[in-house]
């Protein structure tokens, strides 16, 4: 996780230091990426009666979902791990359906861990330490709920609805322009925010059974290109007795670039599973 604070000393870190590295990468199977360096934009009322008189208003959310091929995105970024705080910067790279490449950097732009997550696996090189894990994608239900899988992973990451949450028996209520709609997916209780834009505000998820939820605040949106996302996201989760923060602030993003993705492991790296 990050030469942060010259990665909390490089002697003492070795086991807390990887498992902290681990965590941020699910919780990136959690969470989100957005934004550019502009001006904020007003978020605009869609009305939706003149979309289409036959239109559901969940059709209508459904059809404000963002699309596109490439995204990337690079976000300055606190992480509170149980009340221990770090500042490192993302760079972000997606290639819709397909991966989603994680560069973490620290002080002086020292890149401190790189990852590739895709529909099958996670893949985490800590460039510190000589290290590299290989995980399968269900890895991440150690920290969140498996009803949650990479496309809802990718939705978030561009300030979509996840997928699942768009269903038709969700219970929709309005409440001064914004919508909320709401529900239960097996275990999993739900609660999406969606502002009089149709963009997403908030995103709720909670497993009582698991002890596990989270909670996705979406705000400050600007101008990506001719696309509309949010700058500033505020990430909650909580696990039984482990709590993670992530404060995300996006200075940069762009959609269908074309992109690499480049990732390695050097054979004098050693297997940290």
């Amino acid at each position: 996780m990050a030469a942060i604070r010259l990665f909390w000393s490089v002697r003492s870190m070795r086991r807390s230091m990887w498992n902290k590295l681990l965590i941020i990468f699910c919780v990136l199977a959690i969470v989100s990426c957005k934004a550019k360096k502009q001006a904020l934009v007003a978020r605009k009322a869609v009305d939706t009666a003149n979309v289409n008189p036959n239109i559901s208003k969940l059709n209508a959310i459904r059809s404000s979902q963002l699309n596109y091929n490439t995204f990337s995105g690079k976000a300055k970024t606190k992480l509170d791990i149980n009340g221990s705080s770090n500042d490192v910067t993302l760079n972000l790279r997606i290639s819709k359906g397909n991966k989603i490449w994680v560069s973490i950097t620290a002080i002086a732009g020292i890149e401190v861990a790189r990852a590739l997550i895709t529909p099958d696996s996670i893949l985490v090189a800590n460039k510190l330490q000589g290290l590299y894990i290989k995980k399968p994608f269900s890895y991440i239900y150690t920290y969140t709920s498996r009803q949650l899988d990479y496309n809802s992973l990718e939705a978030l990451l561009v300030g979509n609805a996840i997928p699942q949450l768009l269903n038709d028996n969700s219970t929709l209520q309005a409440d001064n322009g914004n919508v909320t709609l709401s529900g239960n997916l097996q275990e999993l209780v739900y609660k999406l925010v969606v502002g009089p834009d149709l963009k997403v505000s908030q995103t709720q998820l909670s497993n009582q059974a698991d002890g596990q939820s989270l909670q996705v605040d979406d705000s400050a949106f600007i101008q990506a290109g001719n696309r509309v996302v949010p700058s500033q996201v505020n990430i909650t989760s909580s696990v039984k007795a482990k709590k993670i923060q992530v404060n995300l602030h996006y200075i940069k993003a762009d959609f269908d670039l074309p992109l690499d993705y480049p990732f390695s492991i050097p054979s004098s790296y050693s297997s940290a599973n």
